[in-house]
């Protein structure tokens, strides 16, 4: 189908436009998924397992409800970033607005300056390196990897800024990638290096999940899935957001038109996150032949950071490959089966010296590393060992997490008194381990929707920067001991 039968040994992918409630219906009562209109697979295709079936309905109807709440959403987020940077630009609160407006001073928040700030960067307003973690130390490249993935989601002007201004680093450039299947412009990532001549680091940060963009969170829950022959099942949603090609898979060279259509002059080129992304890295590795490279990612800017090196794989990209220093994300998503985890495995360890080069943070409760879900109806896995932090970032070598599936019944008590604690902890935190670490109004609100559903507040890149800083001891030793 669309030529992919060529390049994928099996797939199941789901297609919430074309769902409804016959589709749906279907898909519960009949295992013949192949005859459903929202489930594109092989022809013959059967799912007799209800349950798999019921993972499939879940993923398509939460599709669907994601795109129809698409324009709300969009609005809705727009909305309270315009007033969260109303508020800072104002002196931070109501009352300096109320102050400025009887003064006639308001200072009115302008999108495209450098100054505008996502709402990930106003929960966690900190821009600055950790002073304490020098170049050099077992740890610097994951405290610097942490701020590079949590900055790659503003706007290409503040990141520049602050790796120009801040990190005294360099900007290569910005990347505003299309999604094909999507039909729009869903994958962002940035590359810097540590020095603009005889470089020794370059970094690419992936853009991760924005909390108001309907696109992403379909990506995330999207369970559909490709199988690569001699790689694995790999999910389509995260492949999709990689660069994925429609009618061809992963050719080596992007073959679909990246030109936009007539009349569409004013729109940026349709270049896609995966070959954009290498092409610009081999460049710099070229023009700096003792630089290595870090890919890092944060939630959905994980997933792709840990499928990009899997794909120079998949092409024999060994000479880009043996110079890569390290995959580092940060509450990742899975995004394949066990296969694909072998395959990544032989890749991911350093071939000369069995060095680990992958690095999977989690944190605590954060539910987005425990989905989609490791069972037998779903079959995805996580691959390479987790660093994980409790509520008190002491750090610690895992296989896999805690409550691997987030539902477990064992740990429904625990979750919830942790999310009290960490509620407590928030308001403590700044007077306990500094200033740097006082949380805001707004991550305050986080924690208390936290005692509704434990799992979202420790989503924030804010923890995963706590850890690699009031972690740091703990962490240093575990990455010590892999090298």
């Amino acid at each position: 189908m669309d030529g992919r039968d060529d390049f994928f040994s099996d797939f199941m992918v789901l297609r919430p436009d074309k769902g409804g409630v016959r589709s749906l219906l279907h898909l519960l009562c009949s295992c013949k998924v192949a005859d459903n209109d929202a489930v594109d697979c092989p022809v013959g295709t059967e799912v007799a397992e209800w349950w798999r079936r019921w993972a499939i309905f879940v993923s398509l109807v939460a599709q669907m409800l994601l795109l129809w709440m698409k324009r709300p959403m969009a609005a809705l987020g727009r909305g309270i970033e315009y007033w969260m940077n109303l508020l800072t630009d104002n002196g931070g609160g109501v009352l300096g607005l109320i102050r400025n407006a009887l003064q006639g001073k308001v200072r009115t928040p302008d999108r495209k300056s450098p100054n505008y700030r996502s709402f990930i960067g106003l929960i966690d307003t900190r821009i600055e390196l950790d002073k304490k973690i020098k170049v050099g130390d077992t740890n610097y490249h994951a405290a610097l990897s942490i701020m590079a993935a949590k900055l790659a989601y503003e706007n290409e002007l503040i990141i520049k800024s602050v790796v120009e201004n801040h990190w005294q680093m360099t900007f290569l450039e910005f990347f505003n990638c299309w999604n094909e299947f999507r039909g729009d412009y869903t994958t962002q990532a940035f590359m810097l290096a540590d020095k603009p001549a005889d470089a020794e680091l370059a970094v690419i940060a992936f853009r991760g999940t924005q909390p108001f963009d309907a696109e992403q969170w379909c990506t995330d829950v999207d369970f559909s899935w490709y199988e690569i022959p001699g790689v694995g099942k790999v999910h389509g949603g995260f492949m999709k957001a990689l660069g994925l090609q429609k009618n061809t898979g992963w050719p080596p060279e992007a073959t679909t038109d990246q030109t936009p259509p007539a009349g569409e002059g004013s729109e940026a080129p349709r270049r896609f996150a995966y070959y954009a992304v290498r092409d610009r890295l081999r460049a710099f590795l070229e023009a700096n032949p003792r630089a290595t490279f870090v890919v890092t990612g944060h939630s959905l800017g994980g997933a792709l950071a840990v499928l990009f090196p899997g794909v120079l794989a998949l092409h024999g990209e060994d000479a880009l490959l043996s110079r890569l220093r390290g995959v580092y994300t940060f509450g990742q998503p899975r995004v394949g089966d066990a296969a694909l985890g072998r395959f990544m495995a032989r890749r991911l360890d350093a071939p000369a010296t069995g060095r680990r080069r992958y690095f999977r943070f989690v944190y605590c409760n954060d539910v987005v590393p425990r989905v989609p879900y490791d069972d037998a109806a779903l079959l995805f896995r996580h691959f390479g060992r987790c660093l994980y932090f409790d509520s008190l970032y002491r750090a610690r070598a895992a296989a896999e997490e805690p409550n691997k599936n987030y539902f477990s019944p064992l740990f429904v008590v625990p979750k919830y008194a942790n999310a009290a604690w960490e509620l407590v902890r928030g308001l403590l935190i700044g007077r306990v381990a500094g200033p740097e670490y006082a949380e805001g109004w707004v991550m305050r609100a986080a924690r208390a929707v936290g005692l509704l559903l434990p799992g979202l507040p420790p989503h924030s890149p804010q923890d995963y920067v706590n850890a690699t800083r009031l972690g740091a001891a703990s962490l240093e030793q575990l990455l010590r001991d892999d090298q």
